[in-house]
């Protein structure tokens, strides 16, 4: 059997394949932050789809870090909704990620616009966070993983990528402070290394963190920089990188092709010997299995790919020569795999 196709098992976390659905805002959540029916079908599908591993999209923990449409996690009252989602997509044979984020100066809500330095992100200006601010930071992030516990998810994935709040901080472009916050990379990373104890107070399972790897642009993260910060989530018990870049501000790749970013996963994995998941216009089965067994990362993160043919995992193993058996109400009927 193909490495796409097979088992795999990353600290606590055993995944039936090593196919991970990418989070992917939807931006069809109301404004009270709750999973709804859209969210039951859209992520259902993947699951019946048998993707190993389904990244739910980025889910707020407070409410004035969301963006219009996104999930929040900052109110008990959102935990039955998102309860009732995890239980379905676990019945399929899904494993079932959260990704726990704050927008910063990216929110949709000019109003709500925060950041390492007040620096604007597309003209839109934004407010430097005070020591006591970032305290609440933290503090809800940890607040969030307890709900996420409470609603059965499987992992746990910090966005700390991407120009949000914890890549603003991780920034070498966007964090100018001179505070313990700011000013070299180890008050660069404290944000983002607190919110991991945070996140550890309330929760033992896998913890992934989503980084940028490279920031493009004269001035930003380098590859160099993201593996020292990798490697400092090391030592505080991350399970997995989920590596992607750029999104810090208007720069951008110098040249994107089918895995583009797939060389950045696996620095950090050579350099780390963490486990890495490489995302980045990854379409193709065997595209996503020869990453895998030239060793340059662990779980193949898809997205769009995923979004156009929710059953992209039997696609990628018809592609492999494999056959898959069909979901379980699917079997023995006359369009199912074996079907002539």
């Amino acid at each position: 059997m193909s490495l796409l196709l097979s088992p795999i098992q990353i600290g606590k976390l055993s995944l039936k394949n090593r196919i991970m659905m990418s989070p992917m805002g939807t931006v069809s959540a109301a404004e009270d932050g709750k999973v709804n029916e859209w969210h039951l079908l859209h992520y259902g599908a993947r699951a019946l789809g048998q993707v190993g591993l389904i990244m739910l999209e980025v889910t707020a923990v407070m409410e004035s870090g969301s963006d219009r449409g996104s999930l929040g996690l900052w109110d008990d009252d959102q935990i039955p909704a998102l309860r009732k989602l995890v239980a379905s997509l676990h019945e399929q044979g899904s494993k079932v990620g959260i990704q726990l984020w704050h927008a910063g100066r990216k929110t949709d809500y000019a109003e709500r616009a925060v950041s390492a330095s007040g620096l604007p992100h597309a003209g839109q200006s934004s407010r430097t966070l005070n020591i006591e601010e970032i305290e609440e930071v933290v503090h809800a992030f940890g607040a969030a993983a307890a709900r996420a516990e409470k609603a059965g998810v499987d992992v746990i994935e910090l966005h700390a990528a991407h120009g949000y709040l914890l890549n603003d901080f991780l920034s070498v472009y966007a964090n100018r402070r001179t505070d313990r916050y700011g000013a070299s990379p180890q008050n660069r990373y404290r944000l983002l290394g607190e919110t991991i104890h945070a996140v550890r107070n309330h929760w033992s399972g896998p913890l992934f963190v989503r980084v940028s790897a490279d920031e493009y642009g004269e001035l930003g993260n380098r590859i160099e920089d993201t593996i020292r910060y990798a490697q400092w989530m090391k030592q505080q018990g991350i399970d997995l990188i989920d590596v992607s870049s750029g999104g810090v501000h208007a720069e951008r790749p110098p040249a994107v092709f089918p895995g583009y970013q797939v060389p950045y996963a696996e620095a950090l994995r050579r350099e780390t010997k963490l486990p890495t998941a490489a995302v980045g216009l990854i379409t193709d089965g065997q595209q996503a299995e020869d990453i895998l067994q030239n060793g340059n990362a662990d779980l193949i993160a898809v997205g769009r790919a995923l979004l156009r043919d929710p059953f992209w995992v039997r696609t990628a193993a018809q592609q492999l020569g494999e056959t898959l058996e069909e979901p379980a109400p699917y079997r023995g009927m006359w369009f199912g795999t074996h079907a002539q």
